[in-house]
């Protein structure tokens, strides 16, 4: 799976870089992972316990209003639902491939991990990684 197109499911709340999975429709790491959000909220309800807080967290609905607001490349159905999204740190997206055992699950977060680690090494160290572009 090409990074760019993970890294543009990731974004900062609470000061943490994070993926969705939105209560009523399927965006971001349900359609990744290629499973119904309905199948992914069951397999993260039936092993809560492995997602604390720091893991994953339902977004408040001023938080979901701003970020409405900001990003242009949220689906245009989404905006709409009157269900806040839930939110996954990179450690609630490792955590996930605990819980979903498909290959294209074990694959997905792979390439999820790998889009993160640019992430935060572009934070870390901009200038080495605009360099190799």
């Amino acid at each position: 799976m090409e990074l760019q197109v993970i890294q543009n499911k990731i974004y900062e709340l609470r000061g943490l870089k994070v993926m969705l999975v939105p209560i009523a429709i399927g965006i971001d790491l349900a359609e990744l992972y290629e499973v119904e959000t309905r199948a992914l909220k069951q397999a993260v309800k039936r092993n809560i316990e492995r997602f604390p807080e720091d893991f994953m967290f339902q977004l408040s609905k001023a938080e979901w209003k701003k970020l409405i607001t900001i990003c242009d490349n949220l689906p245009e159905g989404i905006k709409f639902s009157p269900a806040t999204p839930f939110a996954f740190t990179e450690q609630g997206v490792a955590m996930l491939s605990g819980v979903l055992k498909s290959i294209t699950a074990i694959q997905v977060n792979i390439s999820i991990m790998r889009a993160f680690i640019v992430l935060r090494q572009y934070v870390l160290y901009p200038i080495k990684i605009l360099q190799k572009n």
